[in-house]
Protein backbone atom coordinates (compact mmCIF):
# COMPACT_ATOMS: atom_id res chain seq x y z
CA UNK A 1 0.00 0.00 0.00
CA UNK A 2 1.25 3.48 -0.86
CA UNK A 3 1.40 6.21 1.72
CA UNK A 4 0.83 9.65 0.25
CA UNK A 5 1.23 12.93 2.09
CA UNK A 6 -1.72 15.20 2.46
CA UNK A 7 -2.04 18.15 0.15
CA UNK A 8 -1.62 21.51 1.82
CA UNK A 9 -3.94 24.36 0.95
CA UNK A 10 -2.90 27.97 1.32
CA UNK A 11 -4.98 31.08 0.98
CA UNK A 12 -3.21 33.97 -0.70
CA UNK A 13 -4.59 37.40 -1.33
CA UNK A 14 -4.74 38.27 -5.02
CA UNK A 15 -1.55 40.38 -5.19
CA UNK A 16 0.51 37.69 -3.42
CA UNK A 17 -0.90 34.96 -5.63
CA UNK A 18 -0.13 37.04 -8.72
CA UNK A 19 3.42 37.64 -7.50
CA UNK A 20 4.08 33.93 -6.90
CA UNK A 21 2.64 32.99 -10.30
CA UNK A 22 4.62 35.75 -12.04
CA UNK A 23 7.92 34.61 -10.50
CA UNK A 24 7.37 31.07 -11.77
CA UNK A 25 6.30 32.34 -15.19
CA UNK A 26 9.34 34.62 -15.59
CA UNK A 27 11.71 31.84 -14.63
CA UNK A 28 10.01 29.36 -16.96
CA UNK A 29 9.87 31.71 -19.94
CA UNK A 30 13.50 32.71 -19.41
CA UNK A 31 14.68 29.12 -19.34
CA UNK A 32 12.45 28.32 -22.32
CA UNK A 33 13.99 31.15 -24.34
CA UNK A 34 17.48 29.97 -23.47
CA UNK A 35 16.61 26.50 -24.73
CA UNK A 36 14.78 27.59 -27.88
CA UNK A 37 16.10 28.57 -31.26
CA UNK A 38 13.29 30.91 -32.39
CA UNK A 39 15.15 34.18 -31.79
CA UNK A 40 18.63 35.17 -32.92
CA UNK A 41 21.22 33.80 -30.46
CA UNK A 42 22.29 37.16 -29.03
CA UNK A 43 18.74 38.41 -28.40
CA UNK A 44 17.68 35.04 -27.02
CA UNK A 45 20.59 34.98 -24.60
CA UNK A 46 20.00 38.52 -23.32
CA UNK A 47 16.24 38.22 -22.91
CA UNK A 48 16.37 34.64 -21.61
CA UNK A 49 19.04 35.37 -19.00
CA UNK A 50 17.27 38.53 -17.88
CA UNK A 51 13.95 36.75 -17.39
CA UNK A 52 15.54 33.72 -15.73
CA UNK A 53 17.55 35.90 -13.34
CA UNK A 54 14.52 38.02 -12.42
CA UNK A 55 12.48 34.85 -11.86
CA UNK A 56 15.23 33.31 -9.75
CA UNK A 57 15.79 36.48 -7.71
CA UNK A 58 12.10 36.88 -6.96
CA UNK A 59 11.83 33.27 -5.84
CA UNK A 60 13.12 34.21 -2.38
CA UNK A 61 10.34 36.71 -1.59
CA UNK A 62 7.81 34.28 -3.09
CA UNK A 63 9.07 31.54 -0.76
CA UNK A 64 8.71 33.88 2.21
CA UNK A 65 5.13 34.66 1.12
CA UNK A 66 4.40 30.93 0.99
CA UNK A 67 5.94 30.47 4.44
CA UNK A 68 3.83 33.32 5.88
CA UNK A 69 0.67 31.83 4.35
CA UNK A 70 1.54 28.44 5.85
CA UNK A 71 2.11 29.94 9.29
CA UNK A 72 -1.14 31.89 9.06
CA UNK A 73 -3.02 28.72 8.09
CA UNK A 74 -1.50 26.81 11.00
CA UNK A 75 -2.32 29.60 13.46
CA UNK A 76 -5.86 29.82 12.15
CA UNK A 77 -6.24 26.06 12.62
CA UNK A 78 -5.01 26.39 16.22
CA UNK A 79 -1.67 24.68 15.70
CA UNK A 80 1.60 25.90 17.17
CA UNK A 81 4.18 26.98 14.59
Amino acid sequence: MHSYGTMKNFVFNLPTFGFVVATRALLGVGIGLLASERLPAESRRKVGLTLALIGAATTIPAAFALKRARQKALLTAGAVV
